[in-house]
């Protein structure tokens, strides 16, 4: 029964996710929400959801232990700013300038940023499954991008460097969070990295700065979905999964959040994708299932493998 619990959580958190990326394209193409009001409202609500979740159903003295010392709490806001609230900017913001299913996978480029990033500081060797891994991701890529042309992109250049930087800013943000998860609740790290990053963002634009009468009920309802269930409780039925299932399962359950982001952004958005741009999303989701079933590290230091968990902090 708690096996059928953890599989019910990862996979409706994992999809969650994956939608939640698609209905806030909605909100940015059709409603034409304003990128920074979103990433701003999105943070700030979900990481007090986060924060009370903590406050009702664990160790409660932790959401203010983290703030009494300076060897975390330092971290803490930096994580905040250079990790959440780069992570979520980016991302929004590629699927801003593109669609997203081309965000969500080249988002999850991250864990082979990761693998080279620790290959050059001689954190670990590079192995027959890296190899694997990182050929992969580059072809999953060309394809994604070019649909088999090498004359032309098939996504805005825009929607490209920002999803790389999605990219880039998710290693540093899954690197960088494990000194802090290793002391304290996961919830506790991520609500108030969430609460930090949202509180930064409003200085530049106020989530109180909308015209809220001008939305539909139609709108109301995309803005629930992508702040709770695609934001506050996919990442919470993620991490209760954790209590039934091996991290390694259910990081492989995760990464139907891709497929989601793909599925729905062509049947339900329309987006229009071609053939090896199916190749491409094949490759990289192949990629992600072969991390998470990859058992074997040779690292002398936390390997993405081991982290592979902390990629859903998002």
């Amino acid at each position: 029964m708690n096996r059928r619990k953890g599989l019910f959580l990862v996979i409706t958190g994992a999809t969650f996710w994956g939608i939640g990326g698609t209905v806030a394209q909605k909100l940015f193409h059709q409603y034409a929400i304003d990128i920074n009001w979103l990433v701003t409202i999105r943070l700030l609500i979900a990481g007090f959801l986060l924060l009370t979740v903590q406050f009702f159903g664990k160790d409660s003295s932790q959401i203010l232990g983290v703030w009494k010392k300076k060897r975390t709490a330092v971290p803490l806001i930096i994580f905040g700013l250079m990790g959440m609230l780069a992570v979520q900017y980016t991302y929004m913001a590629s699927i801003n300038h593109g669609n997203a299913a081309v965000a969500t996978l080249l988002q999850y480029l991250a864990p082979v940023m990761i693998i080279i990033y620790l290959i050059l500081r001689k954190q670990s060797v590079f192995t027959r499954k890296d190899f694997i891994t990182v050929s992969l991701a580059l072809a999953g890529c060309f394809f994604l991008l070019t649909n088999g042309s090498i004359s032309q992109l098939s996504v805005p250049i825009l929607a490209v460097v920002w999803g790389v930087l999605s990219g880039i800013t998710l290693a540093f943000y899954t690197l960088y969070a494990v000194p802090l998860l290793k002391q304290y609740d996961s919830l506790v790290v991520v609500g108030w990295a969430m609460v930090i990053g949202g509180f930064a963002l409003s200085f530049i634009h106020s989530p109180l700065q909308m015209d809220f009468k001008s939305l539909t009920l139609e709108a109301y309802i995309y803005l629930v979905f992508v702040i709770v269930f695609g934001t506050m409780i996919a990442f919470w039925f993620y991490i209760e999964s954790l209590q039934s299932l091996s991290p390694k399962e259910s990081s492989l359950f995760g990464s139907i959040e891709p497929l989601a982001a793909v599925l729905t952004t062509v049947f339900w958005l329309k987006e229009p994708f071609g053939v090896f741009q199916w190749m491409g999303a094949v490759c990289i989701i192949g990629m992600v299932v072969l991390l998470a079933l990859n058992k074997d590290s040779s690292s002398k230091a936390a390997h993405p493998l081991k982290i592979k968990k902390l990629l859903r902090f998002r």
